[in-house]
């Protein structure tokens, strides 16, 4: 069985709060020898161990899970660095101006990295009066469709969900536009520059 949470993390976390291996299992009343096992991954901790693991060392249970901390270095805010995320399962769109852990449905979410355009993937982009009017000629069936459109902004994004079956088109206010995103739920992530 794959570990859940990794020794190294572990053994990371607490060193970083100066714990000795008998401070960290006093406090999960278990043994110190369980805490060796666990970093240097000859067992795991019980999943019933988890959200007091995770309160110990100083981190919630989705970085424990990932098996990394989250620390938000981005000084600066800037909107072209937005980051997205669709979960497989149930479709749910995330996005984030930073790094960030993403959980939905059970897994962790890794951030999308968007491609260029393709034969079968080209949005259409015109000018109507102050919009952005966005069409990508796509099956839109229930196995394979377009799942949303997206403009990124100096000052923030919008979103525009779409459905199986629907229509693979959407309008954006052409307004601090800096560039245009749609996902296509089995090619992944395209982006155009405006």
């Amino acid at each position: 069985m794959d570990q859940y949470v990794t020794g190294a993390m572990i053994r990371r976390l607490r060193e970083k709060k100066n714990m000795t291996q008998h401070q960290l299992a006093e406090k999960l009343n278990v043994t110190d020898k369980a805490v060796s096992k666990w970093e240097t991954n000859h067992g795991y901790p019980d999943i019933s161990l988890v959200e007091q693991l995770a309160d110990a060392l100083g981190v919630s249970i989705i970085e424990l899970f990932a098996g990394e901390s989250v620390v938000n270095t981005n000084k600066s805010f800037n909107m072209l660095r937005m980051k997205f995320y669709v979960c497989p399962i149930c479709g749910n769109i995330v996005c984030s101006t930073g790094e960030t852990v993403v959980s939905c449905c059970g897994i962790v979410l890794p951030p999308l990295e968007a491609e260029q355009e393709d034969a079968d993937h080209h949005l259409s982009v015109e000018t109507v009066e102050d919009e952005y009017y966005l069409t990508v000629p796509h099956e839109m069936s229930k196995k394979h469709y377009i799942s949303f459109m997206a403009a990124v902004k100096d000052d923030g994004c919008e979103i525009k969900k779409l459905y199986p079956e629907g229509s693979a088109e959407a309008r954006f206010k052409i307004s601090r536009t800096k560039y245009l995103l749609y996902y296509c739920n089995l090619h992944g992530l395209f982006k155009v520059r405006i």
